[in-house]
């Protein structure tokens, strides 16, 4: 009962009552949407939904990104994506809350919706699907060229092409398979990264000769090459387009909540991972990289990763690697698959999409969602013939672009639901947001600074072009496209457990 859609009210009503209020409308709406939402099968568990956001955070962002990241700020990157992890974490708090409160598919699209008007909602929700198709595109060609290391002689088309048809049908399965896809993914991931850190300390504390290195493993690199700030404040800021995007995607726990078995439960395990994780996925392991290599040589002589392994004797260590972010690419692709096609349906359900993103299989798949999620992948196939593969850089900030905005949008949503809360003497949420308003104004202010950053530098400010663009033409195609309910914000059910009352007993004084 937990997918509410927009209110079944006509399309033939006045304008006022379009703009009413939701606290002042019918709660037939949340009657349709439950019935909407019964047909969605609650197949994660606690340990789905907490691989998947250890997961989430190892991906392209950490094993190709970081060397360009690393480029831009030297040692002083590790700074970036400690300051980047907290405002994340501030997001996932804020959107956690949210999700515990009203945990439907359509998340941060719905909330969107609810809190600050359909506008927002329509825009939010199809800039996550624009966000996760460009990723997704840049995934399944990383794909293709990580098997023509095994493959050379195979056209790379045809492992975008098998990819994108096995994890579709997966896809389609069930919900459940999807959580077993990305528990065993995650899990090797995880195993792939502690054995990075384990095998890089190793190479420092016995003095190995790290693979490929001119200068002796030791703390000392992060300062011997011009200092922590090689490339002053400037690099630190350059960093954050790359730094940003790593993090990209971890939103999509927030879109588990609807098919989660015990939502109050597994969310906030899940989310308050988050500082770990950022900690040991990018700090540590980026701590120890650049303990063994010169920051100014990583990513000049192949993979640092494959040159941790080289380093302990493991003859075998590119083919390792490459194991790994196959990996990991198939997590993405996979995590991609499952976040857009959520948000559609929930879309769908607002009004916001077409009606067909809303039918879901007899298994409780939105089967059409993961049809339109394939035909996007297959522009990869093309793509792939015509894009360059040294376009890291323009692919990493356009989706950055929209990674923040959605990640603004859930920071406004939480706000308004908080002043809502207030104002209207609600029950208080069961997994508040922590340094409440303090905090959440301050990441605000700081997504604002990584927009800002986008278009400071040459080689990522077409990301602010490519993002105007699409934000210009969203609103054009609400304007011309959206009538009736989609006109109106989401009617989402407040789960909030209310606190008991306590009454006096009665009789003796």
């Amino acid at each position: 009962m937990q997918q509410p859609a927009a209110g079944p009210e006509t399309a033939g009503q006045d304008t006022a009552s379009q703009d009413a209020s939701p606290a002042e409308k019918p709660a037939a709406g949340a009657a349709v949407g439950r019935v909407l939402n019964s047909t969605l099968n609650r197949g994660l568990n606690v340990r789905h939904i907490r691989f998947m956001a250890l997961g989430s955070a190892i991906g392209t962002g950490l094993f190709y990104g970081s060397a360009s990241a690393i480029q831009k700020a030297g040692p002083a990157v590790l700074l970036a994506y400690i300051i980047g992890g907290a405002a994340v974490f501030m997001v996932m708090r804020a959107l956690g809350e949210m999700a515990v409160r009203h945990p439907v598919s359509g998340s941060f699209g719905q909330y969107a919706s609810r809190y600050l008007g359909p506008l927002a909602g329509f825009v939010t929700g199809w800039t996550y699907v624009f966000e996760m198709a460009i990723v997704a595109i840049a995934d399944v060609t990383a794909f293709s060229i990580y098997m023509g290391f095994w493959f050379p002689e195979v056209d790379r088309w045809i492992w975008i092409m098998a990819i994108i048809f096995f994890l579709a049908a997966l896809n389609l399965l069930s919900v459940k398979v999807f959580g077993e896809l990305e528990f065993w993914f995650s899990l090797i991931k995880v195993v792939a990264i502690i054995a990075m850190i384990v095998g890089g300390a190793a190479i420092i504390a016995f003095g190995f000769q790290a693979g490929g290195s001119t200068v002796a493993p030791g703390l000392g690199n992060l300062v011997d090459h011009g200092g922590l700030f090689p490339h002053g404040f400037e690099g630190l800021l350059a960093s954050f387009a790359v730094v940003m995007f790593a993090f990209g995607g971890i939103e999509t726990l927030g879109i588990t909540a609807g098919e989660a078995a015990d939502p109050k439960k597994v969310i906030p395990k899940a989310v308050n991972t988050v500082p770990v994780r950022v900690l040991l996925f990018y700090v540590l392991t980026l701590g120890v990289l650049m303990s063994l290599f010169p920051w100014n040589e990583i990513g000049s002589n192949g993979s640092p990763f494959v040159q941790i392994f080289s380093g302990l004797g493991i003859p075998a260590a590119p083919h390792i690697l490459n194991a790994v972010v196959i990996t990991a690419a198939l997590s993405a692709i996979n995590s991609d698959i499952f976040g857009a096609g959520r948000i559609l349906f929930g879309l769908s359900g607002q009004g916001h999409a077409p009606a067909v993103f809303g039918k879901v299989s007899r298994h409780g798949v939105p089967w059409m969602t993961v049809v339109m999620m394939a035909g996007i992948l297959l522009v990869g196939v093309v793509l792939n013939a015509v894009i360059p593969e040294d376009v890291f850089i323009l692919i990493a900030s356009i989706a950055t672009f929209a990674t923040v905005w959605v990640w603004v949008m859930i920071l406004a949503s939480h706000v308004a639901m908080k002043r809502e809360i207030a104002r209207n003497g609600l029950p208080a949420s069961e997994f508040p947001s922590p340094w409440w308003p303090a905090a959440s104004l301050l990441t605000i202010a700081f997504m604002a600074l990584v927009i800002a950053v986008l278009g400071a530098f040459e080689d990522t400010r077409v990301a602010l072009y490519v993002g105007a663009v699409w934000l210009g033409l969203l609103v054009l195609a609400y304007r011309l496209w959206v009538k009736g309910n989609g006109r109106r914000r989401a009617e989402l059910v407040d789960e909030t457990s209310p606190l008991p009352v306590v009454t006096p007993a009665r009789g003796r004084p």
